[in-house]
């Protein structure tokens, strides 16, 4: 038998048994999103109990938000608390048992013998503490499992007290779940309004706005059962990014960034009269697309910031998700609006 049809077996065993946590399933995210995890030094098959809820379901079209920040990363792995002592000690002794079972033990099993059963430095896998604290282990971030930094976590399973701080390198608290929230912020597509909709024309600038109800924001609250711990993030949209799809054009204003109003707008909707006007966002094509078209992209930037257990909280890199429309644009001599 090998190494892995023993892990396989010993998981079916101890799942019927009822030792693994509940949540073993993986992230338990309501919603319209599932992400799953594995463990690493924790054991194998363990997964996260981390449950993420995201509030509204995930618009057609829409889709997770990328940090601005190039040097932030959310976390690629960390260590939760998950086991009880009785079956922390149910399920190491029957991987102990199948190993020899299966015709012999793999290198460092007397380590572990020693470490958490005979007093080096755990007696009896703390059984005498079953209700007075946990066993922590190591768990990988699902989006980032091939990472590099996910493989950081290498500390064995060990004992935390009830209401102790582990005070151990990325020991799960509510900022590690404010990243995992931003990570999984998905937001609805940045459909814009446009004057003229359907066709541009060559050197008469295209007006571009986004209504106060086109969007809202979005939150995610990231938080780990029986413990407490939980952390929510918001984001809000605060300016609509305009790229024209060609060079041979302007954005208007010239930086291609459309702040939003006091009101939630974005931009300012096209009526009659203002043929002459200049938009305060939009773009004016130079060129006609010929049969073609511009794939003009709108990004939408949302700021996020976030809450959690404790009174933490604070500001986390802001988000972007961009959207393309494609333009004709047409070249005639004279326009009539």
């Amino acid at each position: 038998m090998t190494r892995n049809l023993t892990v396989t077996a010993l998981t079916t065993v101890l799942l019927g048994v009822g030792t693994l946590p509940a949540a073993a399933g993986g992230f338990d995210t309501i919603g319209s999103q599932q992400r799953k995890t594995s463990g690493d030094s924790s054991g194998p098959a363990l997964e996260s109990r981390v449950s993420i809820t995201v509030k509204g379901t995930k618009a057609k079209g829409g889709g997770p938000v990328t940090s601005t920040a190039v040097d932030w990363e959310p976390p690629a792995c960390w260590y939760e608390p998950y086991w009880k002592a009785e079956d922390f000690k149910t399920f190491t002794e029957a991987k102990w048992s199948m190993y020899k079972s299966a015709g012999g033990a793999p290198e460092g099993i007397a380590d572990d013998q020693a470490r958490y059963k005979k007093g080096h430095p755990y007696k009896d896998f703390n059984v005498d503490k079953n209700d007075r604290g946990m066993w922590w282990v190591a768990v990988k971030n699902p989006e980032m499992k091939d990472d590099p930094a996910a493989k950081a976590c290498t500390r064995d399973p060990f004992w935390v007290d009830n209401g102790q701080n582990p005070d151990v390198p990325q020991a799960i608290d509510t900022e590690t779940l404010a990243g995992l929230a931003h990570q999984r912020t998905f937001v609805p597509p940045t459909r814009i309004s446009m004057a003229p909709d359907g066709r541009s024309t060559v050197n008469a600038p295209t007006w571009i706005w986004l209504d106060k109800g086109a969007f809202k924001p979005v939150s995610v609250t990231a938080s780990l059962p029986g413990t407490g711990l939980w952390a929510t993030t918001t984001a809000k949209p605060v300016s609509l990014h305009i790229d024209a799809g060609t060079e041979d054009a302007e954005t208007l204003p010239a930086s291609g960034e459309c702040r939003i109003n006091e009101d939630g707008s974005i931009g300012e909707p096209y009526a009659r009269g203002k043929a002459e006007l200049t938009p305060p966002c939009g773009v004016r094509y130079l060129r006609s697309s010929g049969d073609g078209t511009y794939a003009l992209q709108a990004t939408l930037t949302w700021e996020i910031t976030w809450e959690g257990a404790g009174g933490t909280g604070g500001d986390l890199p802001d988000g972007t998700f961009a959207t393309t429309t494609e333009v004709p644009v047409q070249e005639i001599q004279a326009v009539n609006r």
